[in-house]
């Protein structure tokens, strides 16, 4: 099986590792609430669409979705050069039951 290049192989943190503290200061920002909102439709989102629909520079949606996913909260699925992002429901729902919904509740 070929090697997967470095830039598709994107972190994520386990399940087990899931910090509730670092998972509440992701989302404590307005912006990344608003994402974590949009995501909370169960599907697949590509990073520009986000961006646009927040009407804020694809840079800045990138470095947002950056630190959900380090916290834990997204998952970022790599299909050539498109970015697509999820919401980690099952992982955060099984760590701490309950706080998906609190979290995608308008």
């Amino acid at each position: 099986m070929p090697a997967t290049p470095t830039r598709d192989r994107i972190a994520h943190p386990d399940t087990s590792a899931l910090d509730l503290a670092a998972i509440m200061r992701a989302a404590g920002d307005p912006v990344r609430l608003e994402i974590v909102r949009m995501l909370g439709d169960g599907g697949e989102h590509l990073c520009g669409e986000l961006s646009q629909a927040l009407a804020i520079p694809t840079s800045t949606g990138s470095y947002h979705l950056k630190l959900l996913r380090e916290a834990g909260i997204t998952r970022t699925r790599a299909v050539g050069t498109q970015r697509l992002i999820s919401l980690r429901t099952d992982d955060l729902e099984s760590r701490f039951p309950g706080l998906v919904g609190v979290l995608t509740s308008s």
